[in-house]
C-alpha cells in the first residue's frame, strides 16, 4: 500500500493535494523544517513514505534580491530538495517536486519546453534552478519535476499565505477608480486544483520520471488575465495596460514565460478554470 507525504500541506497548493490524496499525511513547518537535514532524514525515513509531494517553498520574488532572504531562498528552495532526494533514494520512494517558470530567461516568445536549458534571470529563479539540479543529478532517483506558474486557487492556511493574482485584483478593485496593470509579461495560468489532479493522474498512470510543464491552456498577461476576471464577473471596472517597467520592482521577470506542455493532455483553458474559482470563492 502506497504511503503518502505531503510537505507544505497548508499552503495553496498542499491542500488541494491532501483533497486529492485523501489518505496522506501532510506536514508543514511546524511539523518539519526542511532545511534541517538531519530532521528531514531522520523524521521522514522514520515515517517511510512511498512517495513525498513537496509542495514547500520560498516565493518572495522581489524580497529574495535581498542577500539575506536569497540565502534562506537557497536553503528552502535548493539545498532541501537535496535532503529530500537523499531521503527518496534511502527509501526507494518516489519524489514530486513544483518549480517554476521563472527559471527561464524569457526571451522566446513561443515559450518554452521542458527540455529547454533554463537560465533565469532572478535571484529567485536561481533558487529554484538549485532545486531542479539537486534531483537532477541523482541519476536512479525516481520524480516528477512539475514546471509550473501563475498559480491561483483559494488561499493556504498557513501563517505565511498569500492571496492569489485575482483575488488582490478584486480587493483592489474595491479600492481603486482604475487598476494599473502590467501587459507585456505572458505566461500561463494555473489552477491549483487542476495542478493537483494532473499530478495525481501522473503518479498513477506511472508516466515517466522527468520534467513535466503542467499549467492552463491559453497564456495570458496579466492584464488580459484581470480583464478576463471581470468580464467574467460582469463587473465594471477601469484596467490600464501598462509596461512592467512602470512599477519599480528589485527582481527582474521573464518577458515571455509561456511554458509549453508536450509530454502530458493538456490542462483546461484557465477560463473555465477561473470560472470555477469564482463560484467556489462565492
Amino acid at each position: 500500500m502506497n504511503k503518502i507525504l505531503i510537505i507544505g500541506a497548508q499552503g495553496m497548493l498542499g491542500q488541494e493535494l491532501l483533497k486529492i490524496f485523501p489518505q496522506a499525511v501532510g506536514w508543514d513547518r511546524e511539523e518539519i523544517d526542511i532545511t534541517d537535514e538531519k530532521q528531514v532524514k531522520q523524521k521522514i525515513i522514520d515515517f517511510k513514505p512511498t512517495i513525498i509531494i513537496n509542495a514547500a517553498a520560498y516565493n518572495a520574488v522581489d524580497a529574495c534580491e535581498q542577500a539575506a532572504e536569497f540565502e534562506l531562498a537557497k536553503k528552502i528552495n535548493g539545498c532541501a530538495l537535496g535532503y529530500l532526494a537523499d531521503v527518496c533514494l534511502t527509501l526507494n520512494a518516489t519524489l514530486v517536486h513544483y518549480s517554476t517558470n521563472y527559471v527561464f530567461a524569457g526571451d522566446k516568445k513561443d515559450g518554452y519546453q521542458e527540455s529547454e536549458p533554463p537560465n533565469p534571470v532572478n535571484k529567485y529563479g536561481q533558487s529554484k534552478l538549485l532545486g531542479e539540479r539537486e534531483i537532477l543529478r541523482r541519476s536512479n532517483l525516481k520524480y516528477y519535476l512539475i514546471r509550473t506558474s501563475k498559480l491561483f486557487g483559494a488561499k493556504g492556511k498557513s501563517t505565511m499565505a498569500k492571496e492569489n493574482f485575482f483575488a488582490k485584483m478584486l480587493i483592489l478593485s474595491t479600492k481603486q477608480i482604475e487598476l494599473r496593470v502590467v501587459d507585456d509579461e505572458l505566461s500561463n495560468f494555473t489552477y491549483a486544483p487542476d495542478l493537483a489532479q494532473a499530478t495525481n493522474i501522473l503518479w498513477q498512470e506511472s508516466h515517466a520520471s522527468g520534467i513535466y510543464h503542467l499549467v492552463n491552456a491559453n497564456p495570458r498577461t496579466w492584464y488580459e488575465g484581470a480583464r478576463a476576471l471581470f468580464d467574467i464577473l460582469g463587473k465594471k471596472v477601469k484596467l490600464i495596460p501598462v509596461a512592467a517597467d512602470e512599477f519599480s520592482r528589485p527582481a527582474k521577470r521573464p518577458k515571455y514565460g509561456t511554458l509549453l506542455n508536450t509530454k502530458f493532455p493538456k490542462l483546461r483553458d484557465y477560463e473555465e478554470a477561473l470560472e470555477e474559482y469564482l463560484k467556489d470563492r462565492n
